[in-house]
């Protein structure tokens, strides 16, 4: 099912159900919106960080989806949105001393990074304007 709020120069890419608590990501996620793509994957690649591997991995899918659906040029576009939501937390429990059971909350996070492309946007504005 196609999203009818998605426009024509937004191009997005999801990581559902990431290894990582979203609490550890959120900052790397507010680093980069934004900024143009190719300075934010930059600034991901030198961050010795789970986090920003995975916000990498997220960012080069959102590249790629760009360049498939036909983008002209790559190098205009903008991060306009990277969400980090909570996903369902995993539930488990520790035996400890004397009977007792410690909870485990194993902590999973969903990705969401939209790229947006200015001249295409630009475009758009000129022709609903005329």
């Amino acid at each position: 099912m196609a999203n009818k709020n998605k426009k024509a120069w937004e191009f997005t890419a999801r990581h559902n159900y990431a290894d990582m608590s979203p609490r550890k990501i959120r900052p790397f996620a507010a680093m980069i919106r934004g900024r143009v793509a190719d300075e934010a994957l930059e600034l991901l690649r030198f961050l010795p960080n789970k986090s920003a591997r995975l916000l990498e991995a997220v960012l080069k899918s959102a590249l790629g989806n760009a360049e498939d659906r036909g983008t002209r040029n790559i190098d205009d576009l903008i991060v306009s949105e990277s969400c980090v939501d909570g996903a369902p937390i995993l539930k488990r429990h520790m035996p400890r001393a004397r009977g007792t059971a410690y909870p485990i909350k194993r902590r999973y996070a969903h990705i969401r990074i939209t790229l947006t492309d200015l001249e295409l946007l630009a475009e758009q504005l000129e022709v609903t304007e005329s």
